[in-house]
């Protein structure tokens, strides 16, 4: 009889907490990420801090973080997303397991992104929960980009004018973040926590990043589709608000606590789950599917047939 494995056992699926009920985000930088039991330990030279890794719903790890083979081990089995990011926090660079255990809304999602006539139709959902006053009945993608694109300039305009920031245009580019102006700086981190809180949700639910509806030929299309429902509602008075603040040493830093704050007050995770649902015609349906391992095999004729069973064992083989 083989000895039992040491440490805390593993939490079983139906223990978890659902995606919705989790902390958004927990962001790490400069610390060795360990764990105690059920938790997290994030440590460094002012000390340690625990974070129950089943309330995570994405852990961000910066520069200079260590992290050891047991906290992934544990972050795996609690089904918390880990996203591995550049420095201060703009750069994407990988993600660890999810926590779904079902295909359900993964084949919803690969249905609807290869029927045209679906997808458009998902698209204006998503046009609809952004900006619930416009009506896009009828409406094709160039007429949706272009009411998008109005829309959007018009809400930097508004809270510039509202924070009392000068503002030109949207500018920034991947490789030279510092040479951006203050207010771009600002809605690159601010937007940055929204993917992070997209890609968290997503991965969880067990759907694939790459199939975008509206973003397309990236591997996180489906991430840009979901967090563009809250830019314009979150990220982008939050990032303004910040530039409004009088001597800021630290942008980035101070954008991503005010998004933490603002995430948490608008429960995000609760709409973002809900709203995935929603745009992919699954209303209603819930995340009950997380309670199960599910595994099955495919027949041509009725559909699904169970898995883990000896077939070809009937009568007449």
């Amino acid at each position: 009889m083989s000895a039992p494995i040491p440490g805390a056992r593993p939490a079983e699926v139906q223990e978890l907490a659902r995606a919705q009920d989790r902390l958004s985000f927990v962001y790490l930088e400069r610390c060795l990420v360990h764990r105690d039991a059920n938790a997290i330990t994030a440590t460094n030279e002012k000390g340690v801090i625990h974070v129950p890794a089943a309330m995570i719903g994405a852990l961000l790890l910066g520069p200079g973080t260590n992290i050891s083979h047991q906290a992934m081990m544990l972050l795996a089995d609690s089904g918390a997303t880990t996203v591995w990011v550049g420095e201060k926090g703009v750069r994407y660079y990988a993600h660890g397991r999810p926590l779904a255990r079902t295909t359900k809304l993964l084949d919803l999602q690969a249905a609807a992104v290869s029927n045209r006539n679906e997808r458009l139709a998902v698209a204006r959902r998503m046009y609809e929960i952004r900006f619930p006053d416009d009506v896009t009945d009828g409406l094709n993608m160039q007429q949706l980009r272009g009411h998008e694109g109005a829309r959007v300039r018009q809400a930097y305009r508004d809270a510039a004018n509202k924070y009392g920031i000068d503002w030109d245009k949207r500018s920034y580019k991947p490789q030279e973040f510092d040479e951006s102006d203050d207010a771009n700086q600002a809605l690159t981190a601010a937007t940055t926590c929204l993917y992070g809180v997209a890609q968290a949700v997503t991965v969880a639910l067990g759907l694939s990043s790459g199939l975008g509806f509206v973003h397309v030929g990236n591997d996180r299309s489906f991430v840009y589709d979901i967090a563009d429902l809250y830019k314009t509602e979150i990220a982008v008075p939050v990032a303004f608000e910040v530039i409004s603040r009088r001597d800021i040493e630290d942008i980035p830093s101070e954008t991503r606590r005010a998004m933490r704050d603002a995430m948490f007050e608008a429960k995000l995770l609760t709409r973002c789950v809900r709203d995935i649902h929603r745009v992919l015609g699954a209303d209603g349906a819930g995340d009950d599917g997380f309670g199960w391992d599910v595994v099955e095999l495919w027949d041509d004729k009725v559909g699904t047939v169970d898995a883990g069973k000896a077939w070809g064992q009937e009568p007449g083989w």
